[in-house]
């Protein structure tokens, strides 16, 4: 084969950056998992909804879903000339659900798994095409249920397998009522915010000198990124943040409750608070947390409140939940993968064999039917065991 026919082979089988095939070991191990979720979700009374993969530009950037515009990959619909664009997100589709198709009036709880796209390696991965599992609650406005899907995604990670996941709470609503009292232009604040992400104390504080906000405020704002730890960061939150606007020490109670309500659930881990933790300042309205493990610097999950989504399809609704990538989850995982386990079938047409190989199929058995010719052993196929017949019946037996 010639450099050029070698070149044009490889480009054939080439993914692009960010794209990953998931063979049969991975694929198997990951849907039984997303199942698993899925199964959780529904014990704690979550409904399954499947939004479509693409649509109307307009109606999946609607509201908070503007945020995920440079996310979003556009094309044009050759039936009507519209532009379309692929999800880079669920949530915002399961809002509008919520809003415009469901339209109850008792809070919904609703769920999901399924594939999205999106322009640049997203949030928690370096993947483009991220695994996207997640649960939101919409129509109660109050702590408890931002502290049920708080619980939810500590189980969540427990049952995947990731049980020393660090949970650091927030709440968007200090920032922002801080970034207001200082009467900061759009640019200063966004700038802020960025440096407050990454935890830069000097560019914090050249930002906050070159503005002319009151000194009383530059200092809380500034202290920011010295408000985290156990219970004793909220304290000193109070404490530090006297003569902030009312919102703050109402956003600190909202943390309060909510963690002190996680904690009195069994099993739940140790919660920490972070009042830098902006991560979806746009898009928050309250209470946030973002689940981290060891070793790994970005988050492994992320949720919180976002209060008003549903507006813009003509129902603003109270609302939180939580997202994740499920690949990420699965590369986490303590738990050691199940085997390939089966059965191997010879190939006969013997109706009381084919009667057997249907009613162990019935069963939830693994049965492998050997092809005329085949030359694979039995371990090759991913069987452990065998039917033979004996005595004048079929019966499965252990490959030893």
């Amino acid at each position: 084969m010639s450099t050029a026919d070698k070149k044009g082979a490889r480009a054939r089988w080439l993914l692009p950056e960010g794209i990953e095939e998931i063979l049969p070991d991975e694929a198997r191990r990951l849907e039984s998992l997303r199942r698993r979720l899925l199964d959780l979700f529904a014990s704690w009374g979550y409904e399954l909804v499947m939004p479509p993969l693409i649509e109307y530009l307009e109606s999946l950037l609607t509201g908070s879903g503007r945020d995920l515009d440079l996310q979003t990959f556009k094309l044009t619909d050759q039936l009507t000339g519209r532009l379309m664009g692929v999800r880079p997100d669920m949530t915002p589709q399961a809002a509008r659900i919520d809003a415009h198709y469901l339209k109850r009036n008792a809070p919904v709880r609703l769920c999901y798994a399924g594939s999205v796209l999106r322009t640049r390696p997203d949030e928690f991965e370096d993947s483009r095409e991220p695994l996207q599992v997640g649960a939101e609650l919409f129509g109660h406005a109050g702590p408890e249920a931002d502290a049920e899907i708080l619980e939810l995604m500590i189980e969540a990670l427990k049952l995947a397998g990731i049980h020393a996941a660090h949970i650091d709470l927030g709440h968007g609503g200090v920032f922002r009522a801080l970034a207001a009292q200082a009467k900061l232009d759009a640019d200063t604040e966004a700038e802020l915010f960025a440096a407050l992400q990454r935890k830069a104390r000097n560019d914090v504080d050249t930002l906050l000198g070159e503005c002319d906000a009151p000194a009383n405020v530059k200092r809380m704002l500034a202290g920011l990124l010295d408000l985290s730890g156990g219970q004793d960061a909220l304290t000193q939150a109070r404490a530090q943040l006297k003569g902030a606007p009312a919102t703050v020490p109402q956003a600190l109670g909202e943390l309060e409750t909510v963690a002190a309500r996680v904690a009195r659930r069994p099993g739940m881990p140790a919660l920490y608070f972070d009042l830098a933790e902006l991560s979806g300042y746009h898009y928050y309205t309250g209470v946030v947390f973002s689940a981290f493990v060891p070793g790994h610097g970005r988050a492994i999950a992320r949720g919180g409140r976002y209060d008003g989504i549903g507006k813009a399809f003509g129902r603003e609704r109270a609302a939180t939940g939580f997202g994740a990538d499920l690949r990420r989850w699965l590369k986490l995982s303590a738990t050691a993968p199940a085997p390939l386990t089966g059965i191997l079938a010879p190939d006969s047409e013997d109706p009381t064999l084919l009667q057997q190989v249907t009613d162990l199929r019935t069963q939830g058995e693994r049965v492998v039917m050997w092809l005329p010719g085949e030359k694979s052993s039995a371990a090759e196929l991913g069987c452990n065991r065998l039917l033979a017949k004996k005595g004048g019946r079929w019966i499965v037996e252990i490959i030893k």
